[in-house]
């Protein structure tokens, strides 16, 4: 049997870092819009900017991958770890707000906007408030979504810090 060579069995993160992470991204992004589309569970101010981390970082993962150097690689990796520790900061924000630690003045009920037609004040009136951010639709043993989010934000920000540091190593 032959013996493989350590760098063929070395895992070649600047390959495989973003793909995860673009995988985790679209995932958690797939996993939102089926609970709001086919569950009907409505997402609140909050719930919505925690989507844009995600993105964020799928999208860097993405440039990762079309990056020409491993140095370039390795600063896309490290701006998906950025991005999910913002994602961590709004999913912790949005628990305090569900725990009542804080309130929260993107979820405050009612608008500061004047209509200015007839039409405009119509449509105001007759619109469903927007949904508390401090409202649970579900949980998991008792754990809420926003819970969820900040373990997997702070994994995926280590996880990508990590990397990127590795990579960076190797270019």
């Amino acid at each position: 049997m032959a013996a493989m060579k350590p760098e063929a069995a070395r895992l070649d993160l600047a390959r495989w870092a973003p793909l995860v992470i673009l995988a985790a991204s679209v995932g958690a992004l797939g996993l939102a819009y089926v609970a709001e589309g086919v569950y009907g569970i409505e997402p609140c101010q909050l719930c919505l900017w925690q989507r844009v981390p995600y993105a964020v970082a799928g999208l860097l993962a993405v440039a990762a991958l079309l990056a020409p150097t491993r140095r370039w690689r390795a600063a896309a990796v490290a701006g998906s770890g950025a991005a999910f520790t913002v994602g961590m900061g709004i999913a912790l924000y949005h628990v305090g707000v569900e725990q009542h630690w804080w309130a929260s003045a993107a979820c405050a009920a009612g608008s500061d906007k004047v209509p200015a037609t007839v039409a405009e004040l119509r449509a105001m009136l007759t619109a469903p408030p927007p949904k508390p951010c401090d409202a649970l639709d579900w949980t998991l043993f008792g754990v809420s979504m926003a819970t969820y989010n900040v373990a997997a934000s702070a994994a995926l920000a280590a996880g990508s810090f990590w990397a990127a540091e590795k990579i960076r190593r190797t270019a």
